[in-house]
């Protein structure tokens, strides 16, 4: 680490902060706006230049896609953590993710029968690059603070910040270009996005991230001629830090399925059965994809600031866990309630509030877990697995994003949407809030298997010879 490039800071946060945020924001500028038009692409007839697939076929596609995406940053992790460093693998990945968009991005009349093999091979690009940039980037976050530092959580939702005004930007920009005027150019946009990201990273990263991230972490060592941090055993108080990782990433599954329906199951309910009228114009289903992005952007600094408000007072990671469950029951009861409203018609379309409420509370959620998940996993993994433990919670997601798009291809075709919606919308919130209790019943256990992690009075001072060599926080 340089300790002189670490010194400076803006809004009481280290200037890499910033340079971070910005790098995420473009990257997920470029794979939330591929994410508003994937399904509605694949669901678009061929004469509107789409491939003219079923409702199950295009969910189950989307399903398997987030899965690979959130899988492949546990091989990313290792990568990163034993051969390349985080600051390589988020420039190849990154480099990887720009083919993967323009390639989807490629004309089907250029293709001719080649279309769908192309559009594979576009996926098979961004699940690469996704694998060697998603856990890298937020590692590096984490390597900005110091262990007990009470700014830490506060650190991730700012960063999140920045991953949600790319978020919001997306849908509206993409959407609107894939919707309106052609797919294709919308998987372009999303490739510059990319680009921008990378670009960033490369003009910048040495001025305000030092050498944080430039040798892989395992390599490490505390002291000249001590042994490398991959040699040494795991401590009794790590591997209890190892099971919270591993309990809590595993918990986050019960999350994710229920918001991952964001961009598959609710996504079409927004197509099918929301007005979509603003005055006489109808504008793209996809831009409701923005909303949860547009409430992160207003809420994330609330709770920032009720994170640092409450200091050492604040509840424990475990039980913020429990919380964002609880919002994901009660966000989709407002979806039980438009499926009520429906009455069984097919050609009833219910108020765009009922979706709206749905994303508001599952950003609450949002904001409860996944920056606090990315905190968690940095300060308290041990430094020779950290990226792939931030591996291992993404390849959670993985899952999560699998059976959420199993669970959403249980809508069919037809009048049985309307049929099965309640049924889907309903198991969502009882298992949303059956979760939630559990985890706060058990968040004692987890805090004591945390040994103090976020206790600053408990935490070790770093030495200039250890610092690479301690949970980065």
């Amino acid at each position: 680490m340089n300790m002189n490039q670490q010194s400076t800071e803006f809004l009481g946060h280290p200037k890499g902060l910033f340079l971070l945020f910005g790098t995420e924001m473009w990257e997920r500028f470029s794979y939330y706006g591929m994410r508003a038009i994937l399904v509605l692409y694949l669901v678009a007839t061929v004469q509107d230049g789409g491939f003219g697939w079923t409702n199950s076929e295009a969910l189950a596609l989307y399903g398997w896609f987030t899965m690979a995406v959130y899988l492949t940053p546990v091989l990313g992790g290792w990568i990163a953590d034993n051969v390349l460093g985080q600051r390589k693998s988020i420039i190849i990945g990154g480099l990887l993710m720009a083919a993967g968009h323009f390639t989807l991005g490629t004309p089907q009349a250029m293709l001719g029968g080649g279309a769908e093999n192309a559009f594979y091979l576009g996926l098979i690009l961004l699940c690469c690059g996704n694998g060697l940039f998603k856990p890298n980037i937020s590692t590096l976050v984490g390597d900005l603070y110091e262990q007990g530092d009470t700014r830490r959580d506060g650190a991730f939702t700012i960063f999140y910040m920045g991953i949600n005004i790319g978020a919001f930007v997306a849908p509206l920009v993409i959407g609107y270009v894939g919707e309106k005027i052609d797919w294709q150019l919308g998987f372009i946009f999303a490739g510059v996005g990319m680009l921008i990201s990378v670009a960033m990273q490369l003009l910048m990263a040495k001025k305000y991230l030092g050498e944080i991230g430039v040798k892989p972490s395992a390599h490490h060592v505390a002291i000249e001629g001590e042994i490398s941090a991959k040699d040494k055993p795991l401590t009794a108080e790590e591997r209890d830090r190892v099971k919270v990782i591993i309990i809590m990433s595993v918990i986050s599954i019960v999350f994710w399925v229920g918001y991952e329906q964001g961009g598959g199951l609710l996504n079409i309910y927004a197509k099918d059965f929301t007005d979509l009228n603003v005055f006489g114009w109808e504008m793209p289903a996809s831009w409701l994809q923005a909303v949860s992005a547009l409430f992160v952007i207003v809420f994330a600094p609330v709770f920032a600031s009720l994170w640092i408000k409450l200091g050492d007072k604040q509840p424990p990671s475990p039980k913020k866990f429990a919380y964002a469950l609880m919002f994901v029951g009660f966000g989709f009861l407002f979806m039980m309630a438009a499926t009520l409203q429906q009455g069984g018609d097919i050609n009833a379309k219910v108020s765009v509030l009922y979706l709206i409420m749905t994303y508001l509370f599952l950003v609450f959620g949002e904001l409860c877990i996944s920056p606090i998940g990315l905190s968690l996993v940095s300060k308290i993994a041990p430094i020779k697995f950290l990226s792939l433990l931030m591996g291992v919670w993404f390849a959670c997601s993985a899952i999560a994003n699998k059976v959420a798009g199993i669970v959403g291809g249980m809508i069919g075709e037809g009048q049985e949407q309307i049929d099965n919606a309640f049924g889907i919308f309903a198991g969502l919130t009882v298992s949303g809030f059956l979760a939630g209790i559990i985890v706060f019943f058990m968040a004692d256990k987890l805090v004591e298997w945390m040994h103090g992690a976020e206790d600053k009075s408990l935490a070790e001072p770093k030495t200039e010879h250890s610092e690479l060599d301690q949970d980065p926080v």
